[in-house]
C-alpha cells in the first residue's frame, strides 16, 4: 500500500461498512450493480470475500469478466474499490464464512449446490471520509457556505493494497 495513514483509514472505514454495490460488466458491455454483503476482509493482500449463488447474473459475470468495482457508503464516509474477482468453490472456506445472513439467501446452507464464494483481489481503493459528528459535519457545511471555502473532507488513494 502506498501510505500507512491511508492504510489505516482504509482499514478502519471497511471494518463498519459490511454492504457494497458490486458493479460488474455484462455481457452486453453495460455495467451492473446490485447490493452485496462483505463476508471477510483481509487487506494484505487486499482481499474481499462474497457468499453468493452460483445461478446468478453477477456470479456468470465475474465468471466471464473479471473486471469489478465495489462502493460502500455510510452517512460520512464513501470507499470505492476496483480489483478482479474469481468465483470460488472451495467448501471449507464457504464453511468458514457462512452465517444466518447468508442462510436466508441460501436456504440449502453452504453445501448446497447454488452456493458458492465470490473472491475480490482489490487493485485500487480511493476513500472520502468527514471524521466527527453529525453535528460536526453540519457546522463544517455551514462554514463552508458563510466564508466560501470549499469543504473538506479526508480523502486518500490505496494502489495495489
Amino acid at each position: 500500500m502506498s501510505d500507512t495513514t491511508d492504510e489505516k483509514t482504509l482499514d478502519d472505514l471497511l471494518t463498519d461498512l459490511r454492504i457494497a454495490m458490486f458493479t460488474t460488466v455484462t455481457d452486453d458491455g453495460t455495467l451492473r450493480s446490485i447490493p452485496m454483503a462483505r463476508q471477510d476482509t483481509d487487506l494484505d493482500p487486499a482481499e474481499l470475500w462474497f457468499i453468493t449463488a452460483k445461478d446468478t447474473e453477477h456470479t456468470r459475470d465475474v465468471a466471464k469478466r473479471s473486471d469489478v468495482q465495489l462502493t460502500f457508503s455510510s452517512s460520512d464516509s464513501w470507499v470505492a474499490l476496483t480489483g478482479h474477482a474469481e468465483v470460488v468453490d472451495d467448501l471449507a472456506k464457504l464453511k468458514e464464512l457462512w452465517n444466518t445472513f447468508a442462510e436466508a439467501w441460501l436456504p440449502e446452507g453452504p453445501e448446497g449446490d447454488n452456493s458458492t464464494l465470490i473472491k475480490v483481489r482489490v487493485d485500487k481503493a480511493e476513500y472520502w471520509d468527514t471524521p466527527g459528528s453529525k453535528v460536526a459535519s453540519a457546522i463544517s457545511l455551514v462554514k463552508s457556505k458563510l466564508t466560501g471555502e470549499p469543504y473538506k473532507s479526508d480523502h486518500g488513494v490505496v494502489e495495489n493494497p
